[in-house]
C-alpha cells in the first residue's frame, strides 16, 4: 500500500476501546501513543487487535504550534 500522506508512523496497537459506533485505537510509536477514532466497522474490516502492528497516518491541511507559558 502506498499513500500520499507523508506522516506515517508504524507502531503497535496497545488498546482498543469500543463504543456504540466508534472505537478508539491507541498505537504506541516508539513510546509515544497516538489515538485514533474510527468506526467499529473499520476495526472489524482491518481485523485490528491489541499487539498487532499498525500505521497511524496523519493528513492535515494545517499544523498548530503551542508553547509553554
Amino acid at each position: 500500500m502506498k499513500l500520499s500522506a507523508r506522516n506515517q508512523f508504524r507502531g503497535r496497537i496497545v488498546e482498543i476501546v469500543k463504543g456504540a459506533t466508534t472505537s478508539h485505537i491507541r498505537i504506541d510509536v516508539n513510546g509515544t501513543v497516538i489515538t485514533s477514532a474510527i468506526t467499529n466497522e473499520a476495526v472489524a474490516e482491518l481485523d485490528l487487535a491489541v499487539g498487532k502492528t499498525a500505521y497511524a497516518v496523519i493528513k492535515a491541511s494545517s499544523v498548530m504550534v503551542g508553547i509553554d507559558d
